[in-house]
């Protein structure tokens, strides 16, 4: 018998859509992750792109245990001596709303370039609206706690 390995051309794709409102973040973004990559699928394929596109909406409204809204900080460096910039998650939300899910979710896909085309599949919006009902997506519920 031979394994069947999917491929970027033979995988199925589908939409999805993610209400992360009131959601814990970590356990969102993993959920977020796994669907990317394609691993609720029998066909999944680790080095393939073989995962659906996945619409998150009402990012803003994502949930922080504990302190961190206030404890977690983000560092982003300039590239320039002395250009590190450090913010806390309250802060990030309060700059640019999608920005904690974004950065959750990227950080648990691979690093390679597998990764960056996965990335590509997420969209994530801070509201309830998104331009992506023609594609018909599903809802699913983020798990959680």
């Amino acid at each position: 018998m031979k394994t069947a390995m999917a491929s970027r051309e033979t995988a199925d794709r589908k939409w999805v859509v993610i209400d992360v409102n009131d959601k814990v973040l970590g356990r969102a973004a993993t959920q977020i992750a796994s669907i990317l990559r394609g691993k609720h699928k029998t066909s999944f394929t680790p080095h393939a792109d073989c995962g659906d596109f996945v619409v998150v909406v009402n990012a803003e409204k994502v949930k922080l245990t504990g302190k961190k809204w206030a404890d977690k900080l983000y560092r982003h460096h300039t590239q320039f001596p002395g250009g590190l910039k450090t913010f806390t998650a309250q802060q990030a939300v309060a700059r640019e709303p999608t920005r904690l899910v974004e950065d959750a979710v990227r950080r648990m896909l691979p690093r390679t370039v597998l990764g960056r085309e996965l990335m590509r599949k997420l969209k994530v919006y801070a509201g309830e609206q998104h331009p992506h009902a023609a594609q018909q997506p599903q809802t699913i519920v983020a798990k959680d706690a």
